[in-house]
């Protein structure tokens, strides 16, 4: 089943999206700059192969809802979300909100 809903996070919108799968869920959260997604996402990827892209995404592990995606640290981060102020261990949602 897929699931997407809007969220508001201090008055910006952003698109949640959950996918349940056999075993596990798929979960993201997103605007039009970038997202945060569950530990399906391969941050290192990102990075090497697709760099010319230039994709701000951050990892959280070990999340199984979007209350979780948006309150855990996150685990890893894309090169340019670094360069818009995001860091290893900042919250989903404050990550997200640095996505502008």
């Amino acid at each position: 089943m897929l699931e997407m809903n809007p969220i508001q996070i201090q008055g910006e919108t952003f698109i949640a999206v959950t996918l349940k799968l056999p075993k596990t869920n798929f979960m993201a959260v997103m605007n039009d700059t970038g997202y945060i997604m569950c530990g399906a996402l391969d941050v290192a990827l990102l990075n090497e192969k697709l760099k010319d892209r230039k994709i701000v995404a951050g990892r959280a592990v070990g999340v199984r809802t979007i209350d979780q995606l948006l309150e855990a640290p996150l685990e890893s981060i894309t090169l340019e979300a670094e360069q818009k102020g995001i860091h290893v261990g900042m919250k989903g949602k404050d990550a997200l909100l640095k996505m502008k």
